[in-house]
């Protein structure tokens, strides 16, 4: 594999690095350590968040203007089975989504984008580096950025986000809704249990329990308009634990998606009637616990313009990309600043398609390299194009002009 430099850091030994040593979300202590020990070598000012996760500054200090650039940095609760060299240390643990490229691109970025400091000071343009903790869960990390101020002051924010279905060199990019709003759902019955020969004796709790993961989903999509796409999929369902024994308790989880944002919006109060009225003829009682986790991904058209000239400028492709059913805590920090995400593509072309959050996922390292000149060369065009204050053409800089030895 070529490798992908910085003055004094190999970006795919990092990759590596951090790919061997993942960390759950809020307990991403030795990450958070490892990129802060690479920005205080390079010179750029960083603070720790509270709990995990850092942010880092560079450019002006008082900027006019400010592009900010993302990295999700947890890894999720599964095993790794790639039997990779650099696999997971961590037993049941892995960076199946690829958070640690993500770490990795944008750590490059900002040590690219330091070389550039002079000219950005020079144009009153600052970046912002945040290494956000605890992406995979809900409600997400993003809450903590912005409650600590690492949105302050920024009025772009770019990040990439792995895709296993892009054949590396490929970029995708989609103006508009990109991702859909994913919330956690979990329903706990409770009745009178019992032996399975005398149910009528019972509240067949396990049956009540069979109605909610078959009926609910179907009557939801009775009730909410189709075109807002909606998904109540479930992921856990734990009930008794004998043959012959009806249980008093059980539970199931999983997630509700949907592509519209008005729907997101009064879809809970929805899921609690039906789920009352499904398990009513059983007599048990239903504590539903629904909880909103992260908004679309709208991506801006001005911000998709940065990332194209990015892709130009990062010796890439531009494909397209469809709004996926997918959660992305990013959706956050669009509702309050203008930003986007781009797809980098992470398949060897002719190889097999991944499925990200499965423990086989294989990343081609080559999509670093592609992330880094990507997020470098989009951040030197929103600088510029702050600084004309005006609409400029798009650029066609030249592939090294951010000092990047990479893998074409």
């Amino acid at each position: 594999m070529d490798r992908v430099e910085q003055p004094g850091l190999d970006l795919i030994a990092f990759r590596r690095d951090l790919h061997a040593h993942p960390e759950l979300s809020h307990r991403e202590e030795r990450t958070t350590e490892v990129v802060l020990h690479q920005l205080e070598r390079a010179g750029v000012r960083a603070r720790r968040l509270p709990g995990t996760g850092l942010v880092a500054d560079l450019g002006a200090e008082q900027p006019a203007y400010r592009v900010a650039l993302r990295a999700d940095i947890d890894a999720l609760p599964v095993p790794e089975v790639t039997g990779l060299p650099w696999a997971s240390t961590v037993h049941g643990v892995c960076h199946a989504c690829g958070h640690d490229v993500h770490t990795t691109v944008v750590l490059g970025a900002g040590l690219a984008l330091a070389h550039h400091e002079p000219a950005l000071v020079e144009m009153g343009v600052g970046v912002r580096l945040i290494f956000q903790p605890a992406e995979e869960v809900i409600p997400g990390g993003a809450h903590e950025v912005m409650e600590a101020g690492g949105l302050d002051g920024v009025d772009r924010i770019l990040t990439v986000h792995c895709d296993p279905t892009i054949d590396v060199g490929e970029v995708g990019l989609k103006v508009g809704p990109v991702t859909a709003a994913s919330d956690a759902v979990e329903v706990t019955l409770n009745g009178r249990g019992g032996h399975t020969s005398r149910p009528h004796l019972t509240q067949d709790l396990t049956y009540a329990l069979a109605k909610v993961v078959t009926d609910v989903p179907a009557a939801l999509s009775r009730r909410i308009d189709p075109r807002a796409g909606v998904a109540l999929v479930w992921g856990s369902v734990h009930a008794g634990g004998a043959q012959n024994v009806i249980p008093a308790t059980g539970t199931v989880s999983g997630t509700l998606r949907m592509l519209d944002v008005q729907a997101w919006n009064t879809a809970g109060a929805l899921l609690e009637q039906i789920i009352h009225a499904v398990v009513l003829p059983y007599g048990v009682t239903a504590t539903v616990r629904h909880v909103q986790g992260v908004p679309p991904v709208l991506n801006d058209a001005a911000a998709i313009d940065a990332l194209r000239a990015g892709v130009l400028g990062g010796g890439a492709v531009e494909t397209t990309t469809l709004q996926s059913l997918g959660g992305e805590d990013f959706g956050w920090y669009l509702t309050q600043v203008s930003g986007a995400l781009a797809r980098l593509g992470t398949r060897t072309p002719g190889g097999p398609t991944f499925d990200l959050h499965m423990g086989d996922v294989i990343i081609d390292e080559r999509a670093v390299g592609i992330g880094v000149r990507v997020l470098t060369q989009a951040t030197l065009w929103s600088a510029r194009e702050a600084r004309s204050g005006q609409d400029t053409p798009e650029p066609r800089p030249r592939r090294d002009s951010v000092g990047i030895v990479a893998p074409r």
